[in-house]
């Protein structure tokens, strides 16, 4: 006993009687401006922006939710703030193609930066195809040779990519010749085939974007069957004896760049990782190094609003699973000690992402942004 008093006196340990400890010692939470959990209570839940603020007050990915749908209505109603979606992953032939639509007819999005297959695929289904559910009945070798691409439990046409290939090559033989191509150029061409020739109800990822002004990027454009039909079409032009159609991806960086450098506040959602994400976020050390390497009007821009849902773990070391906090060491975001706003769901975006959205959709009905 005579131990445990002077080990108590040197550490500065709470007396061993539990209402002098909890008295001078133990804090309640509130005193430190910690936040209580709640419990959801679905019986008070009307809307689904209801779940998900209820959501916010409990915990694990749940909380995330309720934090991320949080973040994009800042970020939604931030008028100074240039919005980047960048997307990864089969969205949309996963069916999340009018969440993305969503977001750009509702003014959340000012670019986007996707995947060459994510594009692919939406153009497929905006065009009036069809994908269909995988039946685990049929093997792989069997779906092959009925002409059946697999993605994951979901199934795209191989004639489909026939018959988008052939709406590519119409759309480019309208473009002059000797004209350098990139993808939000491209992108934005076939959007504009879809505004001439879909119905005026028919909604689509191309058309919502070039309806609202929103470029749409596609970094490793080689890397889809966009990509590989532009391919195509090269070698068509060959055989015809013309001079193939050139692309530039540097068209498509510095467009980005300089809408990013011009504008006040940055704000990214990002749904999945690798390359579209890195490229959108890439911009900022991009800007720094304009200026300090060539002294040629860069700028420092961090984004200040960011929102990640991906399940990838932190811990495999890849892109995917890069955290805002990584970022900040970079420069590419604003951490939140200054006041940056980030939020980071480790979820299936098919799950958490359509909350989300409709979260905030219905905050922006209810108190429209200025």
């Amino acid at each position: 006993m005579e131990h445990r008093k002077k080990y108590d006196a040197q550490n500065e340990f709470p007396p061993a009687d539990t209402a002098q400890r909890k008295t001078k010692h133990y804090h309640n939470g509130f005193m430190d401006g910690l936040k209580p959990t709640v419990s959801l209570d679905l019986g008070k839940c009307a809307t689904v922006d209801d779940v998900v603020r209820g959501m916010s007050s409990t915990s694990f990915g749940g909380r995330e939710v309720g934090e991320a749908a949080d973040v994009l209505e800042a970020m939604a109603r931030d008028r100074d703030c240039f919005k980047v979606l960048t997307l990864s992953g089969a969205m949309t032939v996963a069916k999340m193609s009018l969440v993305i639509c969503d977001m750009i007819d509702n003014k959340m999005v000012d670019a986007v930066v996707s995947t060459g297959a994510l594009m692919a695929h939406g153009f497929v289904e905006s065009a009036g195809m069809t994908h269909f559910k995988y039946d685990p009945r049929m093997d792989d070798k069997k779906l092959y040779q009925l002409g059946y691409n697999r993605v994951y439990d979901t199934i795209e046409l191989e004639e489909n990519l026939d018959d988008i290939e052939e709406i590519v090559r119409k759309v480019l033989d309208g473009v002059p010749a000797g004209e350098p191509l990139c993808s939000h150029r491209i992108n934005r061409l076939l959007g504009e085939y879809l505004v001439r020739t879909s119905a005026k109800s028919a909604r689509g990822v191309l058309k919502s974007a070039v309806l609202k002004g929103v470029p749409v990027y596609v970094p490793a454009f080689t890397d889809s069957e966009l990509g590989l039909d532009f391919g195509i079409y090269r070698r068509r032009m060959e055989l015809a004896g013309k001079k193939p159609a050139e692309y530039n991806p540097f068209l498509d960086l510095e467009d980005y760049t300089e809408r990013v450098r011009t504008s006040k506040k940055l704000g990214i959602f990002t749904i999945g990782g690798g390359v579209p994400r890195n490229w959108a976020q890439q911009v900022g050390p991009y800007l720094d190094i304009i200026q300090t390497r060539i002294g040629q009007g860069g700028a420092f821009k961090r984004f200040h609003y960011a929102v990640r849902i991906c399940p990838e773990p932190v811990h495999w070391g890849g892109l995917s699973g890069c955290t805002y906090s990584e970022g900040v060491s970079w420069g590419k975001f604003v951490p939140a000690s200054e006041g940056g706003m980030q939020c980071e769901v480790h979820s299936d975006a098919t799950v958490a992402w359509p909350f989300v959205v409709k979260a905030v959709l219905e905050r922006l009905e209810k108190k429209p942004a200025k």
